[in-house]
């Protein structure tokens, strides 16, 4: 049996992880927290272990005979934060991630996951490729911080698999939602915050950030768990960089009329333009994943939002 272990196993990924991979007896899986405690629903078959990934030495520990490193463990947050507080993103993940793979490295992992983002990519009206990102072109200036940050250790992974026997796996990932993520409107993503606000609207309005016309290409977070699965079982190369995202871009405002007719709502659409938003558009082309790991996405948009809505249904019964 292969060990897994899932750094981050409090989070929004991270628990959709501890629950796809505690249901397959081919593996024995380990899971992190460090702040948030493990859910109860969440305690069979995985072995929970309290660890600060700035300390070299807890971390040492809990590698010992892992095969498979999952790092979902990360400082994330909404767009408020991303535009008025960037250095979020900087510095813990960059000191947390270098001592990681150190350690991965010290410790003979037999592979390392690892999700970047695609906020190095321009707005863009087509899909956009792998290679596509052009280091020579400004990022936007809201994802400066984390687009750079996340670069760094996209080449980080490149740069173990090429003096170790490890592989290496970085994710460039569109906007997940589903199952566990963060409903709270203070630290929620466009998906979760969009969803709260049409589910509790109370005066038949809903207030959207900017225009509403920026574009997201958005991915039901159990499409990306089972390109996890795969890629653990397919992957080849020492190192492999993917775009995983459903290949389609929705405007803020046609996902929230989605939300609203799946919700069953009668509500209103109105903007504030004073409010932090991103105006970046972009889809994501995943062919690499499909001709490589055999991955393509299952859900429709539609299909993910009724699951969403009738899984948070389903936590306040």
């Amino acid at each position: 049996m292969k060990k897994i272990i899932i750094f981050g196993g409090t989070g929004f990924i991270g628990k959709n992880l501890v629950e796809h991979f505690s249901k397959n007896k081919k593996y024995v899986v380990t899971a992190t927290y460090f702040k948030s405690m493990p859910p109860k629903n969440l305690k069979k078959n995985i072995t929970w272990v309290k660890v600060d990934l700035r300390k070299e030495n807890q971390i040492k520990k809990i590698l010992f005979n892992q095969d498979v490193v999952l790092q979902f463990a990360a400082t994330t947050s909404g767009s408020a934060d991303i535009v008025k507080k960037p250095y979020l993103h900087v510095t813990d993940n960059a000191v947390i991630n270098s001592i990681l793979m150190r350690q991965c490295f010290n410790s003979n992992i037999k592979h390392f996951i690892f999700p970047s983002c695609t906020v190095m990519y321009q707005s863009s009206s087509k899909k956009i490729k792998e290679c596509d990102f052009d280091a020579n072109v400004q990022l936007t200036p809201s994802y400066f911080g984390v687009g750079n940050t996340k670069k760094y250790l996209e080449k980080m992974c490149e740069f173990y698999s090429r003096i170790s026997k490890i592989k290496f796996t970085a994710i460039r990932h569109s906007n997940l939602y589903g199952p566990y993520d963060k409903f709270d409107l203070k630290k929620s993503h466009m998906m979760g915050a969009s969803i709260t606000k049409v589910l509790k609207s109370r005066d038949g309005i809903v207030n959207v950030w900017g225009t509403g016309n920026e574009k997201r290409d958005l991915l039901y977070v159990k499409d990306f768990i089972y390109f996890i699965d795969l890629l653990i079982k397919n992957q080849k190369n020492s190192y492999s960089l993917y775009n995983i995202g459903y290949g389609k871009a929705y405007s803020v405002n046609t996902v929230i009329k989605k939300i609203i007719k799946i919700a069953k709502k009668k509500i209103e659409i109105k903007h504030d333009l004073s409010k932090p938003h991103i105006p970046t558009s972009l889809s994501l082309n995943s062919n690499k994943a499909k001709k490589e790991i055999g991955w393509t996405p299952k859900y429709t948009l539609e299909e993910g939002i009724q699951k969403t809505i009738s899984w948070l249904s389903r936590q306040s019964n």
